[in-house]
């Protein structure tokens, strides 16, 4: 066999991998940063060639594959740089830190075609490649339930949490049994003791569409080392047990009695399946061998790699929004909203629709096309919200506000809801509507106090209380805020004088004033013309 594979990183795992490929004589060059960790391996495999810059060793058109066991922050790099000279990759778990990096690498090894493999050892373990075989021939019959325990004291790290070190292996061992099903939903819980920003305790939950749910139990403050897999199904049970010397995988034909109404159940004795003794880690580098000699695809490619990376990455968004459960595999929003901010379900939001940071938009709101809501707003439960709306920055709209299309809501701008709030006295019943109706403009710090309606392109000045309700085109500010005049559409001052007509001196558009009402007159005129102009033509 031809060497033509070298090893990147050479440390806590990557001494395992060099030791695989030496032995399948497969390895070329071990790479690593450390020269006295090279010294070391160069006096166990003397025939082996040794190099500390991964750059230079990428340069080398004898090498078709590379293996990556550097921290995992150096996986996505590593790996382009690599696919991009044209090597063979196999990098360990996770593909990368991000779920955008991990697409593009796999974009990449498709385009440049390189085979991407992503090292989740226990897919190769004997014992769950028997579990799947049985799961596929339905001896455990439909599965209801799974869960895992990967507990150890240590090894700690602080470039990563428990949840990115141990949770892959049982993410892509449950998706394999899967059949590569991705879960609906997932959440995390996490507990951080020995730093505070590191968890060192996660508990993972996913669900599955038919009701199969699956918990991952991991953590590097245990007294003792667990391994633990068991599958639930509706026939029979399944236990993987890898810190067992032997005897790894049981069968369980336990069964439940109905008596008297009660459920009963009837333990049986367990059930060893025989395994082959393999050492996973051999059959995974002897995967990647025929991967690049034959180009046929690895059993753990790019892609299953980032569908476990998709998983880890709504996991670790559950565990910073304080255990949120984080829905995966929603069609593609037609809208954008900035990461930090939180959109509750049962929200309606039109296409095109921006919602920036820090925002929080409550259940059952309906936003229309085309709204620009700015930084740390909140939106009320049940809020209407028309088309081209616009909320600046530290705004609150409450509950029982509607904003027709085409509004404007200034900086920090406040509506209220209840007339006289206590602390105490709950008073949700009695919230006053207020209606804020087309093209009505709002300035900053503004105060719409609830009850009253903005009319339609009224122009609300900065700083103002609104204490009743306000005409169609009307100018007022002041506290509490007063009728000051009147504006056009486009937001221009209209000028009457002692006329009841004027004309907008910015757009041309023509108004009627009749006491207190004021009416756009420009369609009568057009109309009229029409008219006339029509009869005309009639009488030719």
């Amino acid at each position: 066999m031809e060497r033509n594979i070298a090893v990147i990183g050479c440390g806590y795992w990557g001494k395992n991998l060099v030791r695989n490929f030496a032995e399948l004589s497969a390895l070329h060059t071990i790479c690593d940063a450390s020269p006295s960790i090279l010294e070391q391996f160069a006096s166990r495999y003397p025939e082996i060639n040794t190099e500390t810059d991964y750059h230079r060793l990428l340069q080398n058109k004898e090498l078709q594959g590379v293996v990556i066991a550097t921290p995992a922050v150096l996986h996505y790099s590593i790996a382009k740089e690599a696919l991009l000279a044209g090597k063979d990759v196999f990098v360990e778990k996770p593909l990368a830190l991000r779920v955008e990096d991990g697409a593009e690498l796999v974009e990449l090894a498709q385009e440049k075609g390189r085979i991407l493999m992503v090292g989740h050892l226990l897919e190769y373990h004997p014992a769950v490649a028997k579990l799947k075989e049985l799961v596929d021939k339905g001896e455990l019959g439909k599965i209801q339930y799974i869960y895992s325990n990967r507990l150890n004291l240590g090894k700690f790290r602080t470039e990563e949490n428990i949840l990115w070190s141990f949770a892959p292996h049982d993410i892509s061992v449950i998706l394999l049994l899967l059949g590569g099903e991705m879960p609906q939903e997932v959440s995390a819980h996490g507990g951080y003791y020995l730093h505070q920003d590191i968890a060192d305790v996660t508990l993972t939950t996913m669900n599955f569409k038919d009701g199969i749910r699956a918990h991952i139990f991991v953590s590097w403050l245990h007294p003792f080392k667990e391994q633990r897999l068991v599958l639930v199904g509706d026939r029979k049970m399944a236990e993987f047990n890898d810190t067992k010397p032997k005897d790894k995988l049981c069968l369980y034909s336990h069964q439940i009695e109905w008596i008297e109404r009660k459920a009963i159940p009837r333990l049986e004795e367990a059930e060893i399946v025989p395994l082959p003794s393999e050492e996973p880690l051999t059959i995974e580098c002897q995967d990647f061998i025929n991967c690049v000699e034959t180009r046929s695809k690895p059993k753990v490619d790019g892609r299953k790699g980032l569908q476990v990376l998709e998983i880890l990455s709504a996991c670790q968004k559950s565990l910073e929004q304080n255990s949120k459960v984080i829905t995966l595999n929603k069609p593609e929003s037609s809208y954008f909203t900035h990461e930090t901010s939180i959109i509750e379900e049962s929200c309606q939001i039109g296409e095109g629709t921006k919602i920036w940071h820090f925002s929080h938009i409550m259940p059952q709101v309906t936003m229309g096309k085309s709204c620009v809501i700015g930084q740390n707003v909140f939106i009320g439960k049940g809020v209407k919200i028309g088309n081209n709306v616009k909320i600046e920055n530290n705004v609150a709209v409450f509950e029982g506000v509607t904003l027709e299309n085409d509004v404007f809501c200034g900086p920090s701008c406040t509506f209220t809801n209840v007339i006289n709030p206590r602390s105490q006295i709950s008073r949700k019943h009695e919230f006053k509507p207020t209606l804020v109706k087309k093209g009505a403009t709002i300035g900053a710090n503004a105060t719409i106090v609830c009850g009253n309606n903005i009319g339609s392109y009224a122009f609300i000045g900065a700083g103002s209380v609104v204490t009743k309700d306000v005409p169609d085109y009307a100018l007022v500010y002041g506290n509490p805020a007063k009728l000051r005049g009147w504006v056009c559409e486009c937001g221009v001052k209209l000028n009457f004088g002692e006329n009841t007509q004027a004309q907008c001196s910015g757009c041309g558009k023509i108004y009627q004033k009749k006491g207190k009402e004021i009416t756009k007159i420009e369609i009568e005129i057009e109309i009229k013309i029409k008219t006339e102009s029509e009869s005309e033509s009639e009488g030719q």
